[in-house]
């Protein structure tokens, strides 16, 4: 272990009393204080402990555990007048504490916090345990009572050798040796432990979580994974870690790793930067709640990076964000809880395509502060984004907001984690071409393409409305007349109903809601048809499309919903 006793003793007849280093008198040595019995009465009335107390030999700035809360030594020595030695601890949780680190007007300690440190007692202190420890607490059954009364026969050499145990034990490395996902999360590891004991022991390793452990620099992160050849996975969240200022010297150690996670462990942007040449082959880093801002462009680093997250770092705003626009393979970024409320990609004009964030295919930004349609206009403008998630933005309150983040964003295929539907698409872009005809119609917009001038303040408000224009005509004056929606006359579609299946049956017609769900048009022709409701099939063929069939397969969906109009002809088959 790398642990020592911070304490000398000295012995007298009735008790043993350790002095730390720290408590001697200015510029004597332990060995003077020793060998001076007069000097011995101030430390014994502020400093009497016992014999068993313990402690790492760097003590300050370790990570500690205490009644299950995690904190970082401050300090370590006396607090007068109270006797005995104190840690003096900054809580992670700063409600925990009672102070700023001073005490009757000395400070002994410095906390971000004014309520954020402690002074507590050494043995109550937990400073946790080596790698090998807990991975033998948490995947190797502790011995039972019959382990040492079972004996085998070992042959070493030309002798028998009989072993007690032998049998046990050798289950318990191959154990070990077998292991390649291993969860540590919360054990209280605080270091690598002997060195080569982890290689020696489970060499297969791959995937590693060390959540919310006590590791406290990144050093002894690099003690692990230096014996961990194959690591591809590394999980090292909610570890208060001290990185290093400068680049380290490059190794070996991270060359097989592909995830790594580093959430609330308190990185800098910088540090990453010094950090990233250790890790060529990356593809996934997590950043999440570090308060990272982002300083400086990554060059000849992260270019391997296919996953980025970026999450609750309030710091983080859009001109940041064109630091990273040139990682080279970053396909899927996470930027949720960051406090953004708008983007732009200044190389590219409306319509255009940016040369930003050339791979991007999965953008997350849910829970921020999106208010603006302009928000999604640019987001157009990623030439591979296929997967938009943006839940809870003021943005997307309303009931229509996911049909016209639909009909914006042409290639995108999954909106908020669900699939969106050719028929879907379809009837957004529809919906959205007609929702805004009339103000296309004032702004310069004409059926004729000679007489097409619409203004340039409405095709920067609505980029992509010409080329709906283009793909399913322009609207008609019919579409663009304001209905009186109270009015279930104006409600009413005229609807021919057509058999396909059976051409000897009788074309119908038949006014229906558009506002009527496609299971009750069902119940409907199931009754005139004498047919099933779970054997019909529904679909219809646009008036203004003829032609082209479009499947009705949602039942709970309104005929609204597929932009289903007057003339248009059901099709029903079974």
């Amino acid at each position: 272990m790398n642990y020592l006793h911070c304490y000398w003793y000295i012995q007298t007849c009735t008790s043993g009393v350790q002095i730390p280093q720290c408590l001697c008198p200015k510029d004597q040595t332990l060995k003077e204080v020793i060998t001076k019995p007069s000097m011995w009465s101030p430390i014994l009335n502020s400093c009497y402990l016992r014999m068993s107390d313990i402690l790492p030999l760097d003590v300050i700035g370790r990570r500690v555990e205490v009644n299950g809360e995690y904190a970082t030594v401050r300090f370590c020595g006396a607090v007068p007048p109270v006797a005995g030695l104190w840690l003096g601890v900054e809580w992670d949780n700063p409600e925990r504490g009672k102070h700023d680190g001073s005490h009757e007007g000395t400070m002994y300690f410095k906390c971000r916090h004014p309520t954020g440190g402690s002074f507590v007692r050494p043995n109550i202190v937990n400073f946790g345990e080596d790698f090998l420890t807990a991975l033998k607490k948490r995947y190797v059954l502790t011995d039972g009572p019959d382990d040492d009364e079972k004996s085998c026969s070992l042959k070493v050499g030309s002798k028998q050798v009989q072993t007690i145990g032998f049998e046990h034990i050798t289950k318990k490395q191959s154990q070990l040796r077998s292991l390649q996902d291993i969860s540590l999360w919360k054990c209280a590891v605080s270091c690598a432990g002997e060195r080569g004991r982890i290689a020696e022991a489970c060499p297969n390793i791959r995937v590693v979580d060390l959540s919310k452990n006590l590791l406290s620099t990144w050093d002894e992160v690099i003690l692990i994974a230096e014996q961990l050849k194959d690591l591809e996975a590394l999980d090292l969240s909610e570890n208060k870690l001290q990185f290093p200022s400068d680049s380290p010297t490059l190794t070996r150690t991270f060359s097989t790793l592909k995830t790594l996670v580093l959430n609330k462990t308190g990185i800098t942007w910088t540090e990453v930067l010094h950090c990233a040449p250790s890790w060529p082959v990356l593809q996934e880093l997590y950043l999440k709640s570090n308060g990272i801002s982002i300083s400086e462009r990554p060059v000849n680093a992260l270019q391997n990076l296919r996953l980025l997250d970026l999450s609750s770092n309030p710091s983080i705003d859009e001109s940041q964000l064109c630091l990273i626009a040139y990682l080279p393979r970053l396909e899927h970024l996470l930027l949720s809880d960051i406090g953004l409320s708008s983007i732009h990609f200044p190389d590219a004009e409306i319509g255009c395509k940016t040369s930003m964030f050339p791979a991007l295919t999965y953008l997350i930004v849910n829970d921020n502060q999106i208010s603006e349609w302009s928000f999604i206009n640019e987001l157009d403008k990623l030439q591979s984004l296929q997967a938009l998630s943006c839940a809870r933005n003021p943005l997307t309150k309303g009931d229509k907001a996911e049909e016209i983040i639909i009909a914006k964003i042409g290639q995108l295929k999954t909106l908020n984690r669900c699939q969106i539907l050719p028929e879907e698409r379809r009837g957004a872009e529809l919906d959205y071409r007609k929702a805004f005809g009339k103000e296309w119609r004032k702004a310069g917009g004409h059926p004729d393409p000679d007489r097409n001038r619409p203004s340039a303040e409405f095709l920067s408000a609505h980029p992509r409305y010409q080329l709906l224009c283009c793909k399913y005509g322009a609207p008609e004056d019919e579409e663009l007349k304001t209905q009186q929606p109270f009015m279930l006359k104006n409600q009413l579609l005229t609807l021919k109903i057509k058999c396909s299946n059976q051409p000897e049956q009788q074309i119908l017609e038949k006014q229906l809601p558009d506002s009527m769900t496609i299971q009750k048009v069902k119940g409907l022709l199931s009754r005139l048809l004498k047919v099933p409701v779970s054997e019909l099939l529904l679909s219809y063929e646009s008036s203004k499309m003829p032609g082209r069939e479009i499947e009705l397969e949602n039942d709970l969906q309104p005929l609204q919903f597929y932009s289903v109009e007057n003339g248009d002809c059901l099709l029903v088959r079974w």
